[in-house]
């Protein structure tokens, strides 16, 4: 192969791409979207009215010539997830969980339903910076649009921190 030459993996991002992304950053002229499934970034040569923590289920074409940055060909769907913070206990299911764990170690269970509970055991010093953690990171909001959840739950005590993810 050329050094320059794209591997079959590299041409499918030169042409167009549906799926849903996490807009990451956005500014009047340009957004940088994420692909939920796979992290691969896409910069937009264009802002088409996107802001910053939306989920865009879309189709994406890739700028002639050199195929460096993207346009949104379509978007088919456009939501915000929202992730907060409940004032409730974790569930006895979720303590359960959290019983059998050592601490820095995760548990995930699928909810009746649609959506999962991820159960982490953290050191009960650090249960609030935990949940802070949690609250912020740009992962929990691309988990959840990746499992397909309209939004999140964050409940804690002392020690674990239950994160619900919800239709």
């Amino acid at each position: 192969m050329l050094p320059f030459a794209m591997s079959d993996s590299e041409s499918d991002t030169a042409e167009e791409k549906s799926g849903t992304f996490l807009v990451t950053h956005a500014a009047a002229e340009s957004a940088v979207l994420s692909d939920v499934s796979n992290t691969q970034v896409h910069t937009l040569s264009e802002n088409p009215g996107l802001s910053e923590g939306e989920v865009i289920e879309a189709t994406v074409s890739a700028d002639p010539p050199m195929g460096v940055t993207f346009s949104v060909v379509a978007v088919i769907e456009q939501q915000t997830i929202p992730v907060e913070k409940s004032e409730e206990p974790p569930t006895q299911q979720e303590l359960e969980l959290a019983a059998d764990l050592d601490t820095g170690d995760l548990a995930t269970t699928e909810r009746a339903g649609i959506g999962e509970i991820h159960v982490l055991s953290v050191p009960e010093s650090d249960t609030a910076d935990a949940v802070t953690d949690v609250l912020e990171d740009q992962a929990t909001v691309e988990r959840a649009a990746r499992i397909g959840v309209n939004r999140v739950e964050i409940r804690s005590t002392a020690g674990v921190v239950a994160v619900r993810y919800l239709p």
